[in-house]
């Protein structure tokens, strides 16, 4: 089969002779591969690449398929990929077609990741797979800044018994590195696990019971040493910990971050819709009376708050509460930077019944997004601009920023 392009989570989209659709990952657009074609829903597998791509190149060692999707595309043809991926998703998810820009190229391709989770196995450190509750152990990480993958070695469940997995986070700016434990309580089971991290030069340690339904939800207790430090994004310096939520590429982030508040102008008040803690904000601090940060994460806007008390960016407040409490405020311009699901539909209600005659809107699921835009166009905006960011070179993710105006 011939590739005709490549979609969502990285697969190659190809069309037998009777017009059915297939999905293969790990080709390039334009190739001719041999496939087993599944019997059942899912990816075909990949057997043989006939006639390989001149953008093919060879996955580093240490690199694995699993964590680099198109870590065998040459940079150039990863953000041409990505690019495409988001004008597929407004055509095919938002029934609707826009100029969309070049991608925006992360500082770093390699060792750009500040932040991993790690299964903790007896034969090393794994990622989790998808979906799954096992993972691949590994012996490198070319993903991650050294300062995390040169701590492999002390990743073992031997070592942090009864830990199964561990977090960690590490600062460009500082130079240290956070960990979190997380497995079975109680807390006071992890004091040979602390003293081992600490030793390995592990800055500070905290406890995350383990919970199914999601990162973090449970039980989060600091046991030894620093509990946060200090990350620069684009124009601050953020705080940032091992168990709260921060982009895992800094320097990107940064340029999407000022970007956006270009995009934003200026004005008397905005609000940043899904505003954590306080990222995107504070770029905007600059070039508004008043930001108001709608959060629902108390960690985050705890973080926040002390962030932009250090600042000293006094125009900045924290509101925590669900996003569709917009309704009770009357900004002009909006920012919005949902989770992978978009945009709630209360929300997404309340954003259109607000003031907003500008909505600058980021993601990191280019389908959710075209939804939520198509949506919002047919409520009277016009979507005005179109631009991919590369926050995760080497894998199929990209985030999108746009600009809606009415």
């Amino acid at each position: 089969m011939t590739i005709e392009r490549i979609v969502k989570n990285g697969l190659g989209l190809a069309r037998a002779t009777d017009g059915v659709v297939v999905m293969t990952p790990g080709v390039l657009p334009g190739e001719v591969v041999r496939i087993a074609v599944a019997r059942q829903r899912g990816p075909s597998e990949l057997l043989e690449v006939l006639e390989p791509s001149p953008d093919r190149v060879s996955l580093p060692r240490g690199a694995s398929p699993d964590t680099c999707d198109l870590g065998f595309a040459s940079y150039p043809a990863q953000l041409a990929i990505k690019r495409e991926i988001v004008r597929d998703a407004l055509s095919h998810m938002g029934r609707m077609a826009a100029d969309v820009e070049e991608t925006t190229p992360s500082p770093e391709q390699w060792e750009y990741r500040t932040a991993a989770q790690y299964l903790l196995t007896d034969h090393g450190p794994a990622y989790r797979a998808r979906g799954g509750a096992t993972g691949r152990a590994i012996r490198a990480d070319p993903l991650t800044t050294p300062l995390i993958a040169d701590g492999l070695s002390f990743l073992n469940a031997r070592t942090l018994f009864p830990a199964t997995e561990v977090a960690l986070r590490a600062s460009l700016e500082s130079g240290e590195v956070l960990a979190a434990l997380i497995g079975p309580p109680p807390a006071q089971d992890y004091r040979d696990a602390v003293q081992a991290l600490r030793d390995a030069g592990v800055s500070g340690v905290a406890y995350a019971a383990w919970d199914p339904t999601g990162r973090f939800r449970s039980e989060v207790r600091h046991l030894s040493g620093r509990k946060d430090t200090l990350e620069r994004f684009g124009r601050v310096s953020l705080t940032v910990t091992a168990t709260g939520f921060a982009q895992v590429n800094p320097p990107a982030a940064g340029l999407l971050y000022e970007r956006a508040a270009e995009l934003a102008g200026s004005g008397a008040e905005a609000l940043d819709l899904y505003g954590g803690s306080g990222g995107i904000a504070f770029h905007l601090a600059a070039n508004f009376e008043r930001v108001t940060v709608l959060e629902i994460n108390a960690q985050a806007v705890e973080r926040g708050e002390a962030d932009a008390k250090r600042l000293g960016l006094g125009n900045v407040s924290f509101v925590r509460g669900d996003a569709a409490r917009l309704a009770g405020l009357k900004p002009l311009v909006v920012t919005v930077d949902p989770p992978r699901v978009g945009l709630m539909p209360e929300a997404l209600q309340a954003l259109i019944a607000s003031p907003a005659a500008r909505v600058v809107a980021i993601s990191c699921d280019p389908a959710t997004w075209a939804r939520d835009v198509a949506a919002l166009v047919a409520a009277g905006f016009r979507l005005l601009r179109v631009e991919p960011f590369d926050l995760y070179p080497q894998t199929s993710h990209v985030e999108v920023l746009s600009l809606l105006e009415r």
